[in-house]
């Protein structure tokens, strides 16, 4: 027996495993802890057809009742698959686990530039959110694509062997299409990688059995991917580059020359 519930008639009801075409198919409601069958020639069923005529099967005009104590009932349900019979209830309320913050960026309304003014280069801020990958591994390919045009990344990370380098493509063709489409970008071969980080995200807890009845903490670590793409081409030094010889020689003569010795004035 499958059983069913519906809101609408407010009754149980149980339904036998045939075809609703067959024969001997039977209609059984329970009310009050009492089971009442019904053959398809039975009053109640016609009037179930009435209520539902695209899920009940035709039956003839001649109706006898089967089963029922008094005959009438207030309540009709229909078993039948081709109608829901559960409650109409709202899945419960889940939190969303994540941050939340970073696509608000792309809301950001600026003020009108003047004519002598730089133009403000578009951007557009995505992210991907409960990867599981360990964020300590996702960092490295995180900062490996930082201040490269978005198509030289993408061909960088097509060579890189470690699983959150499809996370990181995938989200960099997602902001890619973005921009293209919502921020006015008009060609998307002119951007680049402005940011890219990643961070901490949930921890799922389990345990893992060991020998003599012990176990052991496992923990299941999650993390988001942020990039930011900005449109232009990428600056030269991304980086601050280290300075050279000569530079760090003058620096450190002009640190002497700038010295005071105390007690001298």
């Amino acid at each position: 027996m499958s059983y069913g519930y519906c809101s609408i008639l407010d009754e149980e009801w149980s339904e036998p495993n045939r075809d609703l075409e067959g024969p001997d198919h039977v209609l059984m409601i329970v009310r009050h802890g009492v089971s009442h069958r019904f053959q398809p020639l039975d009053p109640l069923f016609q009037y179930s057809r009435l209520l539902f005529p695209a899920a009940v099967p035709a039956v003839s005009d001649k109706m006898t009742p089967v089963g029922s104590s008094n005959g009438s009932f207030s309540n009709v349900l229909v078993p039948t698959r081709n109608i829901s019979t559960s409650n109409a209830v709202a899945m419960p309320y889940e939190k969303r686990l994540g941050p939340k913050g970073w696509p608000r960026y792309n809301n950001v309304v600026f003020p009108p530039q003047t004519m002598d003014e730089k133009r403000r280069p578009a951007y557009v801020c995505h992210m991907t959110t409960n990867i599981k990958y360990s964020p300590w591994k996702m960092w490295y390919v995180a900062c490996f694509i930082r201040g490269m045009s978005v198509d030289e990344a993408v061909r960088q990370l097509s060579f890189v062997n470690k699983k959150g380098a499809g996370f990181v493509k995938k989200t960099l063709l997602e902001a890619q299409e973005i921009a293209v489409q919502d921020h006015n970008v008009e060609f998307r071969s002119n951007l680049w990688v402005a940011e890219s980080f990643c961070t901490k995200g949930v921890v799922v807890k389990g345990i893992r059995r060991h020998a003599r009845k012990r176990v052991g903490l496992v923990e299941y670590f999650h993390c988001h991917y942020f990039v930011r793409l900005e449109e232009g081409p990428p600056p030269k030094h991304y980086f601050t580059p280290s300075p050279d010889g000569p530079t760090l020689l003058q620096r450190w003569i002009d640190e002497r020359r700038s010295q005071r010795v105390y007690g001298s004035y």
